[in-house]
């Protein structure tokens, strides 16, 4: 399950589990109902430990996978929660489109569906750059987006690349990603945690419930319409 760890003002949320590269239970960092719950338990802990003094934070994996977005075998599993379970997926992107600290999304490795949307529910995005790929399948999955999901990617992604992401299915490198506006950087495997965690702490001043009002602000619109429940999505 996610877990966190601490660099001076910077806290950083890893997507798998601890002292393994990659999880035997979810390798892909998936959303499964349990992970989603761990994920804003850490993010609670987060909150509390930094205690309005300086905090930023950055998410990333190891391994292969930063996430390969949703639990498709709880899905077929649970099709009749398929409208509930998305709903609390959007509550994880809503939370850190506002989470009163700058965040950073440090994309170590593939970053698929509802785990690329999880990268730019981030303030800012580093991706590695030689391996790895930003990717919307759900066109070849012929499974729509939702009302809070498709509001999400016009609003954080230049319009046209929002076009070719979403209805192509277009696999995005790092030199890819950076041209197409849907990362800040693309740098060397090594560098892609350190590079995201010198960009946090250089904005880890910034007052915390300062920076929540500017975010509710900036993503009212957003923020609104991840809040629609969900009622039917196209899926297969």
């Amino acid at each position: 399950m996610p877990y966190v760890t601490r660099t001076d003002d910077v806290f950083t949320l890893f997507l798998g589990d601890e002292g393994v590269e990659l999880s035997e239970s979810n390798p892909e960092n998936r959303f499964s109902p349990g992970w989603v719950d761990a994920v804003h338990a850490r993010l609670d802990e987060i909150e509390a430990q930094a205690a309005g003094s300086p905090a930023a934070l950055v998410i990333t994996a190891t391994g292969k996978f930063f996430s390969n977005g949703l639990d498709v075998m709880y899905i077929l599993a649970n099709v009749g929660e398929l409208p509930s379970y998305l709903d609390r997926v959007h509550t994880v992107y809503s939370r850190l489109l506002t989470f009163p600290m700058a965040t950073v999304a440090a994309v170590n490795g593939h970053a698929f569906g509802a785990g690329a949307m999880l990268a730019l529910s981030c303030d800012f995005a580093v991706m590695r750059e030689d391996r790895g790929f930003f990717c919307l399948p759900e066109v070849s999955l012929k499974m729509g987006f939702t009302v809070g999901m498709a509001t999400l990617l016009r609003s954080r992604l230049p319009y046209q690349t929002a076009v070719e992401a979403m209805t192509t299915g277009r696999r995005y490198g790092g030199a890819d990603a950076v041209a197409a506006g849907i990362v800040q950087s693309a740098v060397a495997e090594a560098e892609v945690l350190r590079t995201a965690t010198a960009l946090a702490a250089g904005n880890a001043a910034a007052d915390g419930p300062t920076l929540n009002k500017i975010k509710n602000d900036l993503h009212a619109p957003l923020i609104a319409d991840l809040a629609v429940p969900t009622t039917e999505v196209k899926f297969g």
